[in-house]
């Protein structure tokens, strides 16, 4: 097993990659990296040698759907090919790599620009945690001309919210930050929500970044356009078959490094989003409805629920 795989899990494991399609990336090229140089003699040790890098993967972040999905299609490549050398299939899962990298990048070309027409000249939009993809959007919208200010929470414990001001920042568009807890302060104030996702279920509901239910919440309240921005690469088809998308819960020590010893404190890193309270799933199909989501990815990337 290629160094290159442990140390792409320890990376994913301790937030050092932040963002589901950094995470992604970064897996694709530990398992090049690994196919690259094996030293397996046939097929069958190089999909051992594969299945075994999925599973140290797949065990880094428990919320991870676009990462694992990623995974899945290159080994579903190799699995299906009828070459049996393994520099051949090496070269193979290069290429399923770049395809499966290309493919994302041209979902999020096609996510800003139909994001971007949700967006309007003196709109004010909030925004949670840090999602290049709904970034990708904003950037989009400035250089169609459109003059926009966005709310972006600091995102606590981690403040994600940081790395996604600096980027608005050297975009040039106008940004205010504020505590998570504001979010409803600001609601009546603001045209529309923008957040990412870090995993959709066949429910249509939504996982991410910690606070985004409590947003949604404060949005439906106000009766403002709540948006989820996902590519659909990151629905998990585990939940077809009943099971639950994890919550992952972390470290005590990023909300409080040196609480009281008898205090005990929780940190979930994401929470889930119900169906009903999201006005949109803007993805690289369109805006489509979140009830629709099982059947539009069955559509679009059928080879997921192999």
């Amino acid at each position: 097993m290629t160094a290159a795989v442990e140390l792409a899990a320890k990376r994913i494991k301790t937030i050092e990659v932040q963002g589901a399609r950094n995470v992604a990336i970064t897996a694709i090229k530990a398992i090049e990296e690994l196919t690259a140089k094996s030293k397996a003699q046939n097929k069958t040790q190089l999909m051992n040698e594969l299945f075994k890098a999925r599973n140290i993967l797949f065990s880094s972040r428990e919320t991870e759907p676009l990462m694992r999905n990623a995974i899945r299609q290159i080994i579903h490549e190799v699995k299906r090919s009828k070459e049996k050398d393994p520099k051949e299939l090496a070269t193979l899962v290069h290429q399923a790599a770049n395809k499966f990298l290309k493919n994302l990048e041209t979902s999020k070309k096609k996510i800003a620009e139909i994001g971007s027409k949700r967006i309007k000249s003196s709109s004010r939009i909030l925004t949670h945690c840090h999602s290049s993809t709904v970034t990708h959007i904003f950037e989009r919208a400035k250089k169609e001309g459109k003059k926009f200010e966005i709310i972006c929470t600091e995102t606590r414990p981690r403040f994600q919210g940081r790395i996604t001001a600096q980027e608005l920042i050297d975009l040039n568009i106008k940004t205010t930050m504020i505590v998570d807890s504001a979010a409803r302060f600001f609601m009546n104030n603001v045209d529309l929500v923008m957040v990412g996702a870090d995993a959709i279920t066949s429910e249509g509901n939504v996982i991410n970044k910690i606070g985004t239910s409590l947003i949604a919440l404060a949005a439906n309240e106000a009766r403002t356009p709540f948006y989820v921005v996902s590519e659909l690469l990151k629905f998990d088809p585990s939940t077809v078959h009943g099971d639950y998308e994890k919550i992952e819960e972390r470290n005590p020590n990023e909300i409080w490094a040196e609480a009281p010893s008898k205090l005990k404190i929780r940190n979930p890193a994401f929470d889930i989003t119900r169906r009903n309270f999201i006005h949109g799933i803007i993805c690289e199909e369109g805006v489509i409805s979140p009830h629709s989501v099982l059947e539009v990815v069955r559509k679009t990337y059928p080879w997921i629920f192999l």
